[in-house]
């Protein structure tokens, strides 16, 4: 089935740059699917840590992504019908799925279960490579992003609201290595394209982000691009 007429909205960006939060918001507010392809990292990421697969095993590592068995639905993330999505929020699963993302048979085993989320009315995705390469035709492309402090004082924030102890100092090193991670990877690397808006929240609240997307938005639609 062609879905090229079927409208998308890409927001990628860097760990804890509220990317997430802005894009299922967005989606609701505009009555979209979502889809958090992060998640699809961190599945993988878990899968493996429970297998015992290891990290640097890019074969096995395509293979576990190629046969998850998972069902997003509301709030749960449910693998092998078990509710993970609080699981796959871990620090260690976050890390591990940054080293995973950057092997090119991982991403080849992903991308058409992602791109099987382009559904109508319309798609928000979120990631790091959804506007470069799993959805380049997107109507609207946003880089989201925030300085490495603010998203560690952020992703603080949040783990201590889950009750989930954390150190600021360790956060800011963990999110200072994942973008160099993400940035200097081979396949698909965490870049701002030449057609993809830039978008600053440090100074930003949520709402904030929500409208300036949402207004981008209908401004492409005012002009009959989406």
């Amino acid at each position: 089935m062609n879905t090229d007429h079927i409208p998308v909205i890409t927001i990628d960006g860097p760990s804890a740059s509220g990317k997430g939060t802005v894009a299922q918001k967005v989606a609701a507010k505009l009555g979209f699917h979502y889809l958090d392809s992060g998640a699809l990292y961190r599945l993988v990421a878990l899968a493996a840590m429970r297998s015992e697969v290891d990290l640097s095993d890019e074969k096995t590592l395509s293979e576990v992504a190629a046969r998850l068995n998972v069902i997003f639905k509301d709030t749960e993330i449910r693998m092998d019908d078990e509710n993970v999505a609080d699981a796959i929020r871990s620090e260690a699963c976050g890390n591990s799925a940054s080293r995973i993302a950057a092997y090119p048979l991982v991403r080849t085993a992903l991308l058409a279960r992602q791109r099987a989320f382009r559904q109508l009315p319309g798609l928000v995705a979120d990631g790091r490579d959804m506007g470069s390469v799993v959805f380049p035709e997107a109507a609207l492309k946003i880089f989201l992003t925030a300085s490495a402090e603010t998203r560690a004082e952020r992703r603080h924030k949040q783990l201590m609201e889950k009750g989930i102890d954390a150190n600021i100092a360790t956060l800011l090193q963990d999110i200072q290595e994942r973008d160099a991670r993400d940035s200097n990877r081979s396949v698909a690397p965490l870049q701002v394209g030449a057609d993809t808006n830039f978008l600053d929240t440090t100074s930003l609240d949520i709402t904030q982000a929500v409208n300036c997307v949402l207004q981008q938005y209908a401004e492409i639609c005012a002009k009959g691009r989406a």
